[in-house]
């Protein structure tokens, strides 16, 4: 039952009778907001790569590492999370789904705090960190009505948001005080918390889709859960939150790290992600929450063993796992609450065999001693920004177009 839940929060949009007027794209949360993450990726991170060629070529006020990376989890990851929730929690709570107005103003406010961030060499430092904060609190403020009315168990996600936002302002504070270490200090902060969204959510829905799969391909081997690894997984995950503010860059984040790596690692074993291969829908969702454990375990091997190749364990955590399940959910998603079959497109194969290769070249390419660090960065760049060219080329239609009829 709990798995047939989790399917349906997330593959199965309102009945033609209960959607609203209006343009298709403010008719579910999904919709603006994996445009708009799949939008972010495909400019954001070439404007990266070019910054690192004309270092004069953004107008941004802080250097353009830091405003690369407050973008990627802010702009990005920010409306990935969006776009998840708000769909998400209208099945979690039973209420009416976001639509109309509300998602045009939130579609707005994120939208301008991209171009504000992005134009914030040329504007007042009040207005830019105002309309860059803005986009969050708004956002909790829609998903608390129905969490808190129904009591449900997902509320302490508000919680999570919550803090990514005190991250965000930490972030501003310092950039504003030309304190960088502290800003980059806070992006590392937030992605240990949007790390800790994909190991609540990803732990539930990787095994129950997984399930599902297998149940229909007719497999007897399901996904197993020992009921300690979920506690452990979450716990550990927070811990990192916790060492990575008192403590950052020492044994005790190595050895947190390494548990984490551990725990996630045998977490992930029992879901039958190899019983998977010819469901590229179900192992990608294996593959970006492979790289959580992978990740934590460079990071573990840096910090304890101070070997340089663990130096990379960061975008093996951002690109690999963030932006992996960010895409492995998005697509999942925009298929089943749209009406269309959970069968992705060869481009959408493609997109992930990108993003994938984008991952490998940025974590293991510094190793490579004859290869520099700009070609590294701009490999990875077109790898990526080819993921999301696919991404954009499939599902734009389809986060704009109707609803498939029923048959």
């Amino acid at each position: 039952m709990k798995a047939a839940h989790e399917e349906r929060a997330l593959s199965d949009e309102h009945r033609p009778s209960r959607r609203r007027a209006g343009p298709v794209l403010f008719s579910y949360g999904f919709r603006p907001f994996f445009l708009a993450a799949g939008l972010a990726a495909f400019i954001l991170v070439p404007l990266w790569a070019w910054s690192l060629a004309a270092p004069a070529a953004l107008p941004v006020a802080w250097p353009p590492s830091l405003w690369h990376a407050h973008e990627m989890v802010f702009g990005f990851a920010a409306a990935a999370i969006a776009g998840f929730l708000l769909t998400a929690v209208p099945s979690w709570t039973g209420r009416k789904g976001f639509a109309g107005w509300p998602l045009v103003l939130l579609f707005a406010l994120w939208l301008a705090a991209r171009l504000v961030v992005a134009a914030s060499g040329l504007l007042p430092r009040v207005l830019v960190a105002a309309v860059s904060l803005s986009f969050l609190p708004l956002l909790m403020g829609l998903l608390a009505w129905p969490l808190l009315r129904e009591r449900n168990r997902n509320t302490p996600l508000l919680f999570v948001l919550a803090t990514l936002w005190v991250c965000q302002c930490a972030f501003h504070w310092a950039a504003w005080h030309s304190d960088f270490d502290a800003s980059r200090q806070a992006v590392v902060t937030a992605i240990n918390l949007v790390l800790v969204l994909v190991t609540v959510i990803g732990g539930r829905i990787v095994p129950s889709f997984t399930a599902n799969a297998l149940r229909l391909s007719g497999s007897k081997v399901l996904p197993r859960a020992a009921n300690w690894l979920t506690p452990a997984a979450v716990t550990l995950m927070v811990g990192i939150v916790i060492v990575d503010v008192l403590r950052p860059g020492g044994a005790l984040a190595g050895v947190v790290a390494l548990a984490a790596a551990a725990v996630q690692a045998a977490r992930i074993s029992q879901w039958r992600g190899l019983h998977t291969l010819r469901m590229p829908i179900v192992w990608i969702l294996h593959l970006g929450y492979a790289w959580i454990p992978i990740g934590l375990g460079l990071k573990a091997w840096a910090l304890l063993g101070e070997n340089p190749w663990g130096a990379n364990w960061l975008h093996a955590l951002t690109i690999g796992a963030m932006a992996t399940m960010i895409v492995a959910v998005m697509t999942r998603t925009s298929l089943g609450h749209t009406g269309r079959t959970l069968e992705p497109h060869r481009l959408t194969v493609a997109a992930y065999g990108f993003l994938g290769l984008a991952t490998l070249v940025r974590v293991a390419g510094p190793m490579v001693p004859v290869v520099s660090y700009l070609t590294i960065v701009v490999t990875s760049a077109a790898l990526w920004t080819a993921a999301f060219a696919l991404y954009l080329w499939v599902y734009a239609p389809i986060l704009v177009g109707p609803r498939e009829s029923q048959s």
